[in-house]
Formats: structure tokens, sequence, C-alpha cells
């Protein structure tokens, strides 16, 4: 193994650390104590541990990696991070599925990736609920748990299962009806799981079929990775801007197994009137 791919491990076994006692904190302010809830910006539900958790993981990595950027939900939501690639970033989301953790759903996830210029070089999504940790290292594969994943194989829409989510403002939702209605005429059933790490994740290893979805890189950046180490295919049924990284721009994503990637894309574009 290089040392390139050794220090990335290194990285990721540091990220996987982090998640897993993060996961420990938010368990423990589920089980032992109060829930406390917020609003952001009106619509969005945040709790208290979800800002204990970020600062949890986003002290810890500026103790160890003073120099990095960080990328984070609640405590550095600048999306402008994203576009500056001279030093290394990490994305984080303390908790994945926040409304599912108020309600007392299992699928919820935390979500840690670092990137290198732009590009995802390791990725850790953990189910404290679940008892499941899915990780990857650029170019290493992707486990569950420590055991080797992969996608589904499928190879039709029609047989294929799918995920997608809501945002929480409802303004905008035609475009987003439009694609659910051409999915749900052309693939098999929709899951919706209420987190998009977990929903990538989920293709990683073959639970899923397809995802696509509207997020934010913290939502997706560590999953995305993980999908791809795992066989999947990942990009967009929309543009990209010119100079933006693809793998944390989170508008039109599209995550599923290879066969269907381009069918699907297609679907996707003809109900967004891309095409």
């Amino acid at each position: 193994m290089s040392d390139f791919v050794s220090s990335l491990q290194d990285i990721t076994d540091f990220a996987e650390q982090l998640a897993l006692q993060a996961g420990e904190l938010i368990r423990h302010e589920r089980d032992e104590n109060t829930l406390r809830t917020d609003l952001k910006q009106q619509t969005e539900l945040v709790t208290h541990a979800d800002v204990m958790a970020d600062e949890f993981i986003t002290g810890a990595i500026r103790e160890r990696f003073p120099n990095h950027r960080i990328l984070s939900e609640e405590t550095m939501p600048d999306l402008s991070q994203a576009e500056e690639l001279d030093t290394p970033l990490w994305i984080v989301d303390p908790i994945d599925g926040t409304v599912n953790y108020a309600y007392g759903h299992p699928q919820v996830a935390v979500s840690i990736a670092y990137a290198e210029k732009g590009r995802v070089q390791a990725g850790v999504v953990h189910a404290p609920f679940l008892g499941e940790t899915f990780r990857a290292t650029r170019g290493a594969g992707a486990t569950l748990n420590g055991e080797t994943i992969k996608h589904s194989g499928a190879t039709v829409p029609r047989d294929s299962l799918f995920a997608t989510g809501f945002p929480y403002t409802k303004d905008n939702l035609e475009p987003l009806v439009r694609r659910l209605d051409a999915m749900i005429h052309q693939c098999r059933d929709l899951r919706r799981i209420g987190s998009a790490a977990l929903d990538i994740c989920w293709v990683a290893c073959g639970r899923l079929d397809i995802y696509y979805e509207n997020v934010s890189p913290w939502d997706f950046a560590a999953a995305r990775l993980i999908a791809l180490e795992a066989g999947a295919t990942a990009g967009h049924f929309g543009e990209v801007p010119d100079g933006y990284p693809a793998d944390l721009y989170g508008r039109d994503i599209l995550i599923s197994a290879p066969e269907v990637w381009e069918p699907v894309r297609k679907i996707l574009r003809i109900a967004s009137a891309y095409d």
C-alpha cells in the first residue's frame, strides 16, 4: 500500500473514531435526556444534540489538523468553503436525519468526509441506532462494519427500488413532484428513509438501487465516496456549474447501480424539462 493511501487510511480511521464517539453522544442525549429542539430559519428542525455533536467533531478536527478547513451543517455552514480548493476540507453532518432523531426513528447518521482539492478522499457514515458503520478510502473499497460491500447490480429501472427526499421549504415543489411521478411510474417502488447519507449508503450495499435528490455537501459527501468505492455510479442529472467540484455539488444528484444510471438520468432529465 502506498504512503498516500496509508495516510488516507489513518485519516479514515480518525474520522471513524470521531463518528463513533459522536454517535455515542447523540444516542445518550436521546436515550437519557429530554430532547430539546428548535427551528433553523423557521423551517428546519435542529436539536441540542446536533450542536453538541458538531462542536465535538469540529473541535477534535481542529486540534489534530489546525490548518484544515471545516464545512459543517450546524456551526460552519458556509458553502463557499467547497469552492476553496487550496487546503484540505472536512465536511461534517453531526446528525443526518434530525427529524428521525427527534421522533425516535433509527435512521440517523453521523457523516464525516475529508476532501483534498475538491475531491473527497475518505468518508465515514455511522448509524448509531442501527449499529452500522459505513466507510471508504479512495482506491481501497467500501465496507459496512468491516465487511466489503457492493451495489445491487440492478439492470433496469422497472425492477429498481429508489429513494429520494423532500425539502424543508415547500415553495417550489412542482419539479420535484414531476420527477417523483415519473420515477414511481417507471420503477419498482419508492422508499423515504429520511437520511440522505443512509439512502446513499444503502445504494452502496444493495438495499436500494437508486437515489436522487437536491442536498447539501454535508448530507452526501462521505456517502457518495462510499457508493463509488462499492462500484455504484455517482453523478448529476442536471449540469454542474463550471469550476465547482462535482464531488461537493449537491443539486440534481443521482447515485445508482451502474446499469440503471443512464436510463434513470434520462427519466429525471425529461421530467425536469432538461432535455
